[in-house]
């Protein structure tokens, strides 16, 4: 029920940032209808995807969100691609602007995957679905994607390695760089530049040089879980 109240609260928060809230469900726009901005909120925990437009409800679909250890790209992206794909993709792609990896929305083979956190990282849906929305979504569109309580860091701390990736990674490389350890470009992915970062870290700081970043090491650069 915590976690339910918690979506519940971050679902009105986002609808309220566009300035419209209506939470009745109406028919969905054709494309003739002008002046119509489109936007979807995904709760990858409550395995819900959310179409509006102009800031109103106007769809709920069941889908799957990614892993723990493969999560989905917690933040807001825009919709950069569209396709037709077809072998395990369920006929449609809607790509993401994800700078760690080509994520994005699509159909599945395995209509059992859905409902719970089963996936690489992407939004799966039902194959006739997710076709449905594929014709209404524009190239530009916001898609805002939520999974747990803790914003970037999702339903909490990890403990990251080299050839993770995600938006806590993202914010950690970020905070590094803002250091003055991590020299590259923030892109979300643990690799040999944020692994030197973590060791230059350690050593400024008189702590025990890691390679990895453990939660400790997360709260010790400042890191704080608040709901």
């Amino acid at each position: 029920m915590k976690k339910l109240c918690i979506s519940i609260i971050i679902l009105i928060l986002y609808i309220s940032s566009l300035h419209i809230y209506t939470p009745k469900e109406k028919t969905i726009a054709t494309s003739t209808q002008q002046n119509i901005e489109y936007s979807i909120f995904v709760d990858v925990e409550e395995s819900k995807l959310y179409l509006l437009e102009n800031g109103e409800i106007t769809k709920t679909y069941k889908c799957s969100g990614g892993k723990w250890s493969t999560p989905s790209p917690i933040g807001t992206w825009q919709i950069v691609q569209k396709a037709k794909w077809g072998e395990g993709f369920g006929g449609s792609w809607l790509g993401f602007n994800v700078p760690w990896g080509n994520f994005g929305i699509h159909g599945t083979l395995e209509p059992n995957s859905l409902g719970w956190p089963s996936s690489h990282g992407c939004i799966r849906m039902n194959n006739d679905e997710v076709a449905e929305l594929y014709k209404i979504i524009p190239i530009g569109t916001k898609i805002t994607i939520v999974d747990g309580p803790y914003g970037a860091f999702g339903k909490g701390f990890r403990h990251l390695k080299s050839g993770m990736y995600g938006s806590d990674v993202l914010e950690i490389q970020k905070k590094l760089k803002k250091l003055g350890f991590f020299t590259g470009i923030p892109n979300g992915k643990f690799g040999s530049e944020t692994e030197l970062a973590v060791q230059r870290y350690c050593r400024e700081n008189g702590l025990y040089v890691r390679k990895t970043i453990d939660i400790e090491l997360q709260k010790h650069m400042g890191f704080e879980l608040i709901e």
